[in-house]
């Protein structure tokens, strides 16, 4: 499967993006969906993560703030990021597995065998 992202950019603190991630080459609602991060100079992190069924993960660093949603008759994951911080600054990826959601550790990024291009966001202070 092949996973394109959009919708980063160049935004101020306390605002909100949202990325959309439209897989193309699979059938989309057999994939476990997730999102990761990796900013300048630090490893890449796990970010979000949605079941096949809607089930959902996040990092403690973004949740209350980040909502995963899918809607598998669209064939498209999103990511919705409010109140972002400077820390929040990464190139975020999407990623796809077909592993089970009880049979793996979704928040690995080896979990992952697809993989987007992933997309810049920056948040300025």
């Amino acid at each position: 499967v092949q996973l394109q992202a959009s919708g980063g950019g160049l935004v101020q603190v306390g605002e909100s993006l949202r990325f959309s991630c439209l897989p193309s080459g699979g059938t989309f609602n057999s994939y476990l969906m997730g999102w990761f991060r990796q900013a300048p100079g630090k490893e890449r992190e796990f970010v979000a993560a949605i079941s096949k069924t809607g089930t959902k993960s996040y990092a403690d660093s973004v949740r209350g703030r980040f909502t995963v949603s899918r809607d598998n008759t669209r064939n498209t994951m999103w990511l919705q990021m409010d109140i972002l911080k400077p820390e929040d600054t990464a190139v975020y990826y999407c990623t796809a597995s077909s592993e089970s959601w009880y049979a793996t550790d979704w928040s690995f990024a080896s979990s992952y065998a697809h993989w987007g291009q992933g997309t810049l966001v920056t948040v300025s202070s």
